[in-house]
């Protein structure tokens, strides 16, 4: 065998283990033995990844990437926990807050309710002292009016004369006078609430009596009782101005 004759042979066993080697012809598009999804080629199939046209390493618009994710993709579980968890703890403040400032609008309210009654009471309590010492000065001029109709009723029962009958009637007109004086003075103190008591027959009550003689109890009487009445007692509601001066049997 000659030189050119091994040579050939050469490089045929080459073209053979190797048909992409310099060369060798090229293989005619869609020819029996070229592979559906060729990498390369100007007549390669849609579905290739690369077209003629597009550079390599490039997609095509239109081709699913995996390095961004999807458009519908769920978001993560614990950022959602996490913001949840963020949402509960602020409105468990503000609850906290709002117990807080309802607590104070209560007892703002609890508070301004006790500061008027308490101001009521010592109102009404002011009022009851003032007119207790108006009544304790006033009293003293009632009974020497009380004392001037007595003696001027028992001075008259013995005179007779012309005129002289019921009280008020065809009487003296001076003691008229005293008379009407006299009820002014008991309906001004009564304006305010304070009230005349005379205990005659009642059980004696040191709270509201004052004893100022005892005497045997007579047949008939029970002891510890007033018979006589030496001057009415005053007294505004529950609380006694004045006790009564009483004649109490024993």
């Amino acid at each position: 065998m000659s030189a050119f004759d091994a040579k050939t042979t050469t490089d045929e066993q080459r073209e053979q283990a190797d048909p992409a080697a310099p060369g060798a012809p090229p293989e005619a598009p869609g020819g029996a033995g070229s592979p559906a999804s060729s990498p390369q080629g100007s007549g390669g199939p849609a579905g290739s990844p690369q077209g003629s046209g597009a550079p390599q390493g490039q997609q095509g618009p239109g081709a699913p990437t995996g390095a961004q994710p999807h458009a519908g993709a769920p978001e993560d579980p614990a950022a959602e926990d996490e913001a949840l968890s963020g949402d509960v703890q602020e409105l468990m403040v503000v609850a906290a807050q709002r117990d807080e400032y309802l607590a104070l609008a209560q007892r703002t309210q609890a508070d301004f309710e006790n500061y008027r009654k308490r101001v009521a009471r010592d109102a009404a309590a002011a009022s009851e002292r003032g007119a207790t010492k108006l009544a304790r000065e006033l009293l003293p001029a009632l009974d020497n009016l009380d004392r001037a109709l007595d003696e001027a009723r028992n001075g008259r029962e013995g005179v007779a004369g012309a005129g002289v009958g019921a009280e008020g009637e065809g009487g003296d007109p001076l003691l008229d006078g005293l008379r009407l004086v006299r009820s002014q003075l008991a309906g001004a103190l009564g304006a305010v609430g304070i009230e005349e008591f005379s205990p005659l027959g009642d059980p004696f009550d040191p709270n509201r009596h004052e004893a100022m003689a005892q005497r045997p109890a007579a047949a008939g009487e029970e002891s510890g009782r007033v018979v006589e009445v030496y001057q009415s007692g005053y007294r505004l509601g529950e609380s006694v101005i004045r006790p009564a001066r009483v004649l109490v049997t024993s």
